[in-house]
């Protein structure tokens, strides 16, 4: 029999909980993991027990910071003005600047 995996308070996690969402929001939840450098089940129980996503600067977080900026300017540049931009590229750039300025001071 493999190893239990405890959390950081020694919990055995036995419980699986699931739930379905859009393509549109399966792309922003993973962009919210992906800048966050954590995984996606502590991602999501932080978020919903209601408690602060630290994000601490590593080669993953830039990574994913450069792949979405990336992302971002592709999409940018198709647009010829602002008024095509739509909520999910702005809730990514809003999640990108929330980042960015969590670790100036790193």
């Amino acid at each position: 029999m493999s190893v239990k995996n405890l959390d950081e308070k020694g919990r055995f996690r036995s419980r699986t909980i699931g739930f379905r969402v859009s393509p549109e929001e399966e792309m922003l939840i993973n962009s919210a993991v992906a800048l966050s450098g954590l995984t996606k089940q502590d991602y999501i129980v932080k978020k919903l027990m209601d408690r602060t996503v630290t994000v601490l600067p590593n080669p993953k977080v830039y990574k994913a910071l450069k792949n979405q900026l990336l992302a971002v300017l592709d999409e940018l540049t198709r647009i010829e003005d602002g008024n095509g931009v739509d909520s999910e590229l702005l809730e990514v750039i809003r999640l990108i600047n929330t980042t960015l300025n969590g670790t100036k001071g790193e």
